[in-house]
């Protein structure tokens, strides 16, 4: 229901607003500020993006967790999606999902309200999933020498 209720009212805010922009500053200024916004939310969005996809490679690089890169990833996108439709409330929130602060605090928001689950894991109420297979096996260490490329590859620690 609250979807509904969503989808109805952002048009109708947007209406609003531009109905009284217009008449304030006339039709082709409103017109004018609508495309400025979706041509500087473009450039915008690009630069942040990039800045986060660095982002997302250094933390995968780093071994480290990407969800917080990712995260702010999703949200530069939907804040793009938000500049480009023509609209002041779009183009407000659009703008103030640019600001990194912003960002992380809808993060940290979204983040306590949603419930993590992991399936595969071996916790101490799953144990019946749990075998005491042994598997025998042989192996070789090639690390003295033998090796044709010593380059480290982008996927090995350093």
């Amino acid at each position: 229901m609250w979807v509904f209720l969503v989808f109805l009212a952002i048009p109708l805010i947007e209406i609003a607003l531009f109905l009284q922009a217009g008449a304030i500053i006339g039709t082709w200024w409103t017109l004018a500020i609508v495309v400025a916004t979706a041509l500087l939310g473009s450039f915008l969005v690009r630069s942040q993006g990039t800045a986060a996809i660095s982002n997302l490679r250094q933390s995968f690089g780093d071994f480290n967790n990407p969800v917080n890169a990712l995260a702010h990833g999703a949200l530069i996108i939907f804040s793009g999606a938000l500049l480009l439709t023509p609209g002041f409330f779009t183009d407000t929130v659009g703008f103030l999902l640019l600001c990194p602060p912003i960002r992380e605090s809808v993060i940290k928001y979204f983040s306590s309200r949603v419930a993590v689950a992991r399936f595969g894991t071996d916790s101490p109420t799953d144990h019946h999933n749990v075998t005491n297979d042994v598997i025998d096996g042989e192996f070789t260490h090639v690390d003295n020498g033998q090796r044709q490329n010593k380059a480290k590859s982008g996927w090995t620690k350093r």
